[in-house]
């Protein structure tokens, strides 16, 4: 039998001025504690003692990154259902309010630039790279063509880098999560979703050989230009099958076998490409079948997709 208690706890927990502020501010995104401070104006011991709270209540999710820790809105249960509706009762001219929200743009249009400058330091490396295969944009299409029709409610992006999967397939989503090891890239990541408005899809630092979601949990992975640079890609595409529902899809992009030995030492690429017998292995390893692929030839470059499903009684989407 289901108890009252967790929702009184939620809204015992949330009333009192500024843990209802901090709980306004976390429906608009991702937080650290000092982007929180610095908003409020309150002391760091007072601000973390309230989130502690709004997190034990369910409200907010707690997200660790290396030594930074992010606080967000709850993404399930009792807590986020009940912080969806406050948030929604909250007057929209509130004095208060109004200027924690303008506090806010100012920290967002700072990471914006943190991440303009992480691109122009690194922009040049990588448009070599892009120049050596086929346009970005033709591969999306692909991977956009290879997923259409199909249903996906939650999607992991595994090395999620700037978050581009999760802006392409975001429109398809209830919820997009993405993982990466960079805290650099993961705030390049967090920049763009805010700035296209994508309240769906949300990053976090994370190890892509332990990922931390229960098993089965999405309907689809992406692992986008991520495997050559591992050590034991086998390995990541095992624990990404592992986080995926039975019939779920494992879309990978990377490289055809090349020769371009130059990309270990200018771009740290571990592995020069992979064909389609050695991905096929990893999937059919992991009861998962190859259901479709396709190779697009760049110069000297080719990209390869290739589209995994997991086993489910045998019914494997051809």
């Amino acid at each position: 039998m289901e108890s009252i208690e967790p929702l009184l706890s939620a809204l015992r927990a949330v009333a009192e001025p500024t843990r209802l502020r901090l709980l306004a501010l976390c429906a608009h995104g991702e937080l650290t504690v000092s982007e929180l401070v610095g908003i409020l104006g309150q002391s760091q011991p007072r601000v973390s003692r309230h989130l502690k709270l709004l997190t034990e209540a369910g409200l907010l999710e707690r997200i660790r990154e290396g030594s930074w820790v992010f606080h967000r809105q709850a993404q399930g249960g009792a807590g986020a259902r009940l912080a969806l509706y406050l948030n929604k009762m909250l007057p929209a001219n509130d004095e208060t309010l109004n200027r924690d929200l303008q506090r806010l743009s100012q920290v967002k249009a700072e990471r914006e630039r943190a991440a303009a400058d992480y691109f122009r330091v690194n922009a040049e490396s990588w448009d070599k790279l892009r120049s050596l295969h086929v346009d970005d944009s033709v591969v999306e299409r692909v991977l956009l063509a290879m997923l259409e029709g199909r249903r996906i409610d939650d999607l992991l992006d595994v090395g999620t880098g700037t978050g581009r999967m999760l802006e392409l397939f975001a429109d398809r989503l209830q919820k997009g999560e993405g993982i990466d090891l960079s805290r650099e890239m993961l705030a390049v990541a967090r920049a763009n979703l805010e700035r296209a408005g994508l309240g769906n899809c949300s990053v976090r630092q994370a190890d892509m050989y332990q990922i931390p979601y229960p098993s089965a949990a999405f309907d689809a992975v992406t692992m986008h230009q991520v495997l050559h640079f591992l050590d034991h890609p086998g390995q990541a595409v095992a624990e990404a099958a592992r986080v995926l529902r039975p019939g779920g899809l494992l879309l990978l992009v990377d490289f055809a076998p090349h020769d371009q030995e130059n990309l270990r030492d200018d771009h740290a690429h571990r592995r020069l490409g992979f064909d389609d017998a050695e991905v096929a292995s990893w999937l059919l390893a992991n009861d998962m079948s190859l259901v479709k692929r396709e190779h697009l030839s760049g110069d000297p470059l080719t990209v390869s997709v290739w589209l995994g499903q997991k086993n489910n009684g045998g019914n494997v989407t051809k």
